[in-house]
């Protein structure tokens, strides 16, 4: 074999090995491609689930703070609710131990002859229903009215006592209470009784910072008024506002029968 021969054979042979080195090296990179790619997609997936856990985490947060405000206003209403029954006890016994036996068995003086039916309390003039079954402010309006009545209209400091008397002992929960005939559901903040009369602001029973037409649990506010706390209340001032399809106790009023 000459040396021509020779040279042109290791050379071609050379070239070989150059291309088939070319050809490693290229899919070596093609497979560090795909391996980066796979890298970042699954980092991708990561991000994603971690940025969604920490939205849930944050919603949740929310609704626990929401909660907590909720459970903290019940607790300060609990707490004035027991002081106010045991300043109402505190007052009764007061009053029980200042009077005397002639006070107690002194007979009432004569008054005309009044009535109601076995299922109403009489106070005064008038007649009242306390009911047992829960209804929107509306319904509890029409079963009054089927009833020859309406929903009661408190118009004085003693009927009020009365009422809250009455109510405190029906009631079986803090949230127990009972729809009376007021309502602003035709002009936002203006009180109307179901006879069209403005509430008189002197003689408005109203807790604390109500009405407040507090919107969170009822986009449409709270436009109808309910009272109540268990065992009564000695400076009377449990009117609430509340969302009028709430369902509630209620209490109608009508004149009681004469003779």
């Amino acid at each position: 074999m000459s040396r021509v021969q020779t040279y042109k054979e290791g050379e071609a042979a050379a070239s070989q090995q150059a291309e088939s080195n070319t050809g490693s090296k290229v899919r070596s990179e093609r497979v560090a491609l795909l391996l980066l790619s796979a890298l970042l997609a699954a980092a991708a997936v990561v991000i994603y689930r971690l940025s969604f856990a920490h939205f849930q985490t944050n919603k949740n947060l929310q609704m626990l703070k929401d909660e907590n405000e909720a459970m903290r206003k019940n607790l300060t209403m609990l707490k004035d609710e027991n002081e106010a029954m045991r300043k109402n006890l505190t007052e009764k016994l007061s009053e029980l131990s200042s009077c005397t036996s002639e006070q107690l068995i002194r007979p009432k003086p004569a008054e005309a002859k009044t009535t109601c039916e076995p299922d109403w309390d009489q106070h005064g003039g008038s007649c009242y229903y306390f009911s047992t079954n829960y209804l929107t402010w509306n319904q509890s309006r029409s079963v009054c009215k089927g009833r020859g009545a309406d929903l009661v209209q408190i118009n004085s400091e003693e009927e009020q006592r009365f009422l809250d008397d009455k109510v405190g002992r029906k009631m079986t929960y803090f949230d127990d209470k009972f729809w009376i005939g007021l309502t602003d559901s035709k002009e936002e903040g203006r009180w109307l009784w179901v006879d069209d009369s403005p509430l008189n602001t002197s003689l408005s029973f109203w807790y604390k910072t109500e009405p407040d037409n507090w919107t969170e649990h009822n986009a449409d506010g709270e436009d109808c008024a309910n009272m109540g706390v268990q065992g009564g209340a000695t400076d009377l001032k449990w009117w609430f506002d509340r969302s009028c399809r709430s369902s509630k106790r209620y209490i109608c009023e009508k004149a009681a029968k004469t003779g």
